[in-house]
């Protein structure tokens, strides 16, 4: 299992907007460098790329959770 983390402090989100489905959802299988999520700090918006392939084994922060550096956001089962 790989930990995708936060690498910075700010707020989390799952979706690249409002009304707009999940970057991924426990399931879905990813590839490295593909976004799985976004965090803000202070109106800048840093997208979080995983950094293996495989499938998702859970989303481990909900949207709009405040996040500090290692917080675990993705957990990916790899292979």
């Amino acid at each position: 299992m790989a930990e995708i983390v936060s690498p910075l402090p700010g707020v989390f989100y799952t979706t690249p907007g409002p009304d707009k489905p999940p970057f991924v959802s426990p399931g879905d299988t990813v590839e490295a460098g593909q976004a799985v999520g976004l965090v803000e700090v202070m109106k800048q918006f840093t997208e979080i790329k995983s950094d293996v392939s495989g499938t998702v084994a859970s989303v481990d922060s909900e949207s709009g959770a405040t996040v500090v550096p290692g917080t675990v956001l993705v957990t990916v089962d790899e292979g």
